[in-house]
């Protein structure tokens, strides 16, 4: 695995925690930001997409057509997976078990999917990851994922981590085994979100455009930044870095959110906060070190 691969993992990681830092500036706009952030990405990559098909640099087939649809399926299942998951628990339940299932999910698939190595240090890694993930997200407080309330949480994470590990594979084979060209298939994907949202955002567009109200510059920079995050991410994947790795490795964002959250916005950071961003770098560190 190339040096280059692993600094677009780190790279991409800054990116994902930067794009959520500017969301949750504009979370009272809901699923309105969404759509415009969607539009802007659809808009703003739109050029390079173009520019891929126009040079040929794809090959049309009923696999990789199937690779496609199937990848924006599985990210609009995703979005609205979280979004429900937070209408009926809480974001420090929720969110954890989401990410920290994905990368644990994703990695198996590499392994029996795409016949990755297995490591101890590999795993050792994905151990610690998914812990650091836990204790920033919980700050230690563990137990709460034994209250009766947390059970809907826990689904709903459960859920979402599975389609994160799920469109997470399919990209993943989409580039590394269909050399499927990363901007497409991130902007085709987006692009399904947008046809699945349209009828439903349409009939509502004076109320979102109150929403949007100072907001749209937001979404401008999230729809610039999220699909660069992810674009990084499945090009380290195409130059040959392991699904196993990349998988739990861009869960840093993490990290880098809790650092921006006690920078940035001055939140306050207990010590298990912070020994949760140890935890996570080096599960890291071993992640690199495996492979």
């Amino acid at each position: 695995m190339s040096g280059l691969a692993i600094l677009l993992v780190v790279v991409a990681a800054f990116t994902h925690a930067t794009w959520n830092l500017i969301q949750k500036r504009a979370a009272s706009a809901g699923a309105a930001f969404i759509f415009a952030s969607c539009f802007f990405a659809a808009l703003i990559y739109l050029p390079w997409a173009v520019w891929v098909l126009a040079t040929g640099k794809v090959t049309y087939s009923p696999e990789v057509l199937a690779v496609i649809a199937a990848s924006g399926v599985i990210h609009l299942a995703y979005s609205l997976s979280l979004q429900r998951g937070y209408q009926l628990s809480d974001l420090s339940i929720v969110y954890p078990v989401a990410r920290g299932t994905g990368p644990l999910i994703s990695s198996i698939g590499g392994f029996l999917i795409l016949h990755e190595p297995v490591s101890v240090a590999g795993l050792t890694g994905l151990a610690l990851v998914v812990l650091g993930i836990v204790l920033i997200a919980t700050e230690g407080r563990l137990r709460r994922f034994a209250t009766p309330a947390a059970a809907l949480g826990v689904r709903w994470g459960l859920i979402t981590g599975s389609l994160i590990a799920a469109y997470t594979v399919v990209d993943g084979y989409g580039v590394k085994v269909l050399l499927i060209q990363p901007v497409l298939l991130d902007w085709f994907a987006n692009a399904a979100r947008l046809a699945f949202m349209l009828p439903v955002m349409a009939p509502q567009y004076r109320r979102a455009r109150d929403l949007m109200r100072g907001k749209w510059r937001h979404a401008v920079a999230v729809g610039a930044l999220s699909p660069l995050g992810y674009i990084l991410v499945l090009t380290a994947l195409q130059m040959g870095a392991p699904l196993s790795f990349v998988a739990p490795a861009r869960e840093m964002s993490m990290m880098v959110g809790a650092l921006f959250g006690l920078f940035l916005l001055g939140e306050k950071a207990g010590i298990w906060r912070l020994v949760g961003c140890a935890v996570l770098l080096a599960g890291v560190v071993a992640l690199v070190v495996g492979k």
